[in-house]
């Protein structure tokens, strides 16, 4: 599926003001500046996805699933590469957690960065497309990227679409690149492009 322009800059800018909002909480809880970037946006059928996901992720990746509910319903993931999300969790914690592993303390660092990020953006797509979510409490895997592709394929409806986002965290002359997925069915992705659309022109004409 290919975005018209208008939808695609619409959902690029309710992910940049989310990932301001994750940055900005992600600041506080650490007392260091977090900067979080949006490289790009796309979509893609479910059976596809592997190739756009590698250009983010490689290897052994770190997952961050949540399951969400309501007029639009899916499943957000946030991905980081093993190595990444070690290196995250040290410049996030002043490597005051052990990341050997990613033992137990590690992992509860990731999963909050996963549901910092996963609730600022269904909370801002609540908010400003005016529907309503609730939320399962994530929960975190460690797999390799193709078996973690393939699950997810089996599991989900194939005529359900991924919207992936590029995600790059920096802080203190560090970067770190994941990417954020939400996959949808079709029923509730027509109606999540249709309030991107009616938000896109509200904003438009300054409602």
């Amino acid at each position: 599926m290919i975005l018209s322009e208008l939808q695609s800059d619409a959902i690029a800018e309710l992910i940049n003001i989310a990932f301001s909002r994750s940055a900005a909480s992600l600041s506080e809880l650490t007392g260091s500046r977090v900067d979080l970037e949006v490289p790009e946006v796309s979509v893609h059928p479910i059976a596809e996805i592997s190739t756009e996901l590698s250009r983010f992720v490689k290897g052994e990746v770190a997952t961050v699933h949540q399951v969400f509910s309501g007029p639009v319903a899916g499943d957000a993931f946030l991905l980081l590469n093993f190595d990444g999300a070690v290196h995250l969790v040290d410049l996030l914690t002043d490597g005051d957690v052990p990341t050997q592993g990613l033992g137990a303390s590690a992992r509860e660092v990731v999963t909050e960065i996963g549901n910092i990020v996963m609730n600022a953006c269904l909370g801002v797509f609540g908010n400003l497309l005016q529907v309503r979510f609730s939320f399962s409490v994530p929960h975190l895997s460690l797999d390799d990227l193709g078996a973690m592709v393939n699950s997810l394929v089996v599991e989900k409806n194939p005529m359900q679409h991924a919207l992936i986002v590029g995600a790059r965290f920096r802080l203190r002359q560090s970067e770190v690149t994941g990417c954020l997925v939400l996959v949808l069915g079709i029923a509730s992705f027509e109606l999540f492009l249709q309030e991107v659309e009616a938000w896109a022109e509200r904003s438009l004409k300054g409602d």
